[in-house]
């Protein structure tokens, strides 16, 4: 089985999964969708179950609004104490009773469907310090339950980071890899997952080489001597989460499919997103439209007929018209990710970061040698993606 973990937010990933990512050993759903997806009916799949409690994040912002219902918030609402989980004045001071009622039912909820793991229910990280009195009565409640309940299964604790300033230096993660280490060990966690919301690694921005991706990876060097655990997950990302496992980081890359690579909060209302397809030898994805026809025309006139990336292109450009529906651009970009995976994957573990390394450099020295894609902003030349990835990797 493969170790990457797909993050399944509804139907049409279902879908995806089952037909690219059928070796997956997990995949990770929300509880509002756990009734609904055939991954909880397969004997071959393990489930990991989120209960979607970081959307409490922006409680006023997830609402249902008159001709607008949000199903987090419906669903959430029928948990008791709900109103006060989203309130920052109770973050500052929990209720543990209140809290110890929340978390029962939250547990209660999610291993009926018998997963393999459950997610603790914990908030996202704040600027300030007013998260970790809740975050700390949260998993101490949860550590409570597992206790009573006798849940065979494993938890998972989030750590969920929302902004830069939190992690971008150790004088920054010190409080907070001690904050997690307390709470890994209340609620008697078998394993952490990692994602910072706040990052779009493949954006094209000249500070993640220096500053945003050795902030990620410091943070997970520090968690790994806080806490012992075999159970260690980062992303969904573009390429950070994959540059973390090869590095031996974390166990298990969290991957979004085909969309998805920056992680949502559950409950918020996000427009859907454009069709982007993947540039499969050069490690990225672009938007798809008239200017990328004009691109590949370009491009292709630069590469010799045997290369490689010659026939992925012509490829690409006489079926652009098709694959400008966003779920076939969806799909596309799902396979392909899974090949750059399976690639790394096959190299010892021993020789992953190096077999990375190689990968991405071969895509930079041909996005070197091809011109600008007009429509992409700050990542418009084409190795911009794999560059900052390529000098983090070793």
């Amino acid at each position: 089985m493969a170790d990457h973990i797909p993050f399944i937010s509804g139907e049409d990933g279902d879908r995806i999964v089952s037909s690219v990512y059928p070796d997956s050993e997990f995949v990770r759903l929300p509880i509002e969708r756990v009734g609904k997806s055939p991954s909880t009916r397969s004997a071959n799949v393990k489930v990991w179950i989120d209960p979607c409690v970081d959307g409490l994040d922006d409680l006023d912002g997830r609402q249902s609004r008159p001709g607008r219902t949000n199903s987090w918030f419906e669903y959430m609402r029928e948990l008791p104490h709900f109103e006060q989980m989203g309130s920052h004045s109770f973050h500052s001071a929990p209720v543990a009773a209140e809290v110890e009622a929340f978390v029962r039912e939250v547990m209660g909820r999610c291993v009926r469907h018998r997963p393999a793991w459950i997610s603790v229910p914990q908030l996202p990280m704040a600027n300030d310090k007013r998260r970790a009195k809740i975050n700390r009565a949260l998993a101490v409640a949860t550590g409570k339950w597992k206790s009573s309940h006798g849940y065979r299964g494993r938890l998972i604790l989030p750590i969920v980071v929302t902004h830069q300033a939190q992690i971008v230096g150790k004088t920054a993660r010190n409080p907070r890899v001690q904050q997690v280490g307390r709470c890994y060990h209340d609620a008697q966690a078998d394993g952490f997952w990692v994602v910072d919301k706040s990052l779009s690694d493949d954006n094209g921005s000249g500070t993640l080489r220096s500053r945003r991706f050795p902030a990620v990876l410091g943070l997970h060097e520090e968690l790994n001597e806080c806490i012992s655990s075999k159970i260690r997950i980062a992303g969904p990302y573009w390429g950070l989460n994959l540059v973390l496992w090869a590095r031996g980081l974390v166990d298990f890359p969290a991957i979004g499919i085909g969309s998805g690579y920056q992680y949502a909060l559950p409950g918020g209302h996000a427009n859907p997103p454009s069709a982007r397809l993947a540039l499969q030898s050069l490690r990225r994805r672009v938007k798809v439209g008239p200017s990328l026809r004009v691109w590949l025309d370009a491009a292709i006139t630069r590469l010799a007929p045997s290369h490689p990336a010659h026939g992925e292109f012509s490829g690409i450009r006489g079926n652009i018209t098709v694959l400008n529906h966003r779920e076939r651009a969806r799909v596309q970009v799902a396979k392909a990710y899974k090949g750059w995976f399976d690639t790394i994957a096959s190299t010892p573990k021993a020789g992953r970061s190096m077999a990375l390394f190689q990968d991405l450099s071969a895509a930079y020295a041909l996005g070197k040698s091809l011109p600008d894609l007009e429509d992409e902003g700050g990542a418009r030349r084409p190795e911009s993606v794999v560059e900052p990835l390529m000098l983090n990797c070793l």
